[in-house]
């Protein structure tokens, strides 16, 4: 599992805006996240969220749907919540 320390600010920032609920995710080859309408201007923090299995990724056949923390990225932001 990553820890807080191997995310940059962006990605823990990314992760609470997440688990806040205030974010999509447009599928396709990509997944494209969305935050408060507007799309994340680094697509690829995004992208590695959720290739290590933090967000998880579009459901198979929605186009746009909202992005959830996994138990394991909801566990990081966690760990980074008890940190501070």
């Amino acid at each position: 599992m990553l820890t807080m320390m191997e995310l940059t600010g962006r990605d823990r920032a990314l992760l609470r805006a997440v688990g806040s609920g205030r974010c999509s995710l447009l599928g396709g080859c990509e997944p494209l996240l969305l935050i408060d309408g507007l799309a994340c201007a680094d697509s690829g923090a995004a992208r590695r969220l959720v290739r290590a299995g933090l967000i998880a990724p579009p459901a198979p056949g929605r186009h746009l749907g909202p992005a959830e923390l996994t138990p394991t990225g909801a566990a990081v932001l966690a760990e980074h919540v008890a940190a501070r």
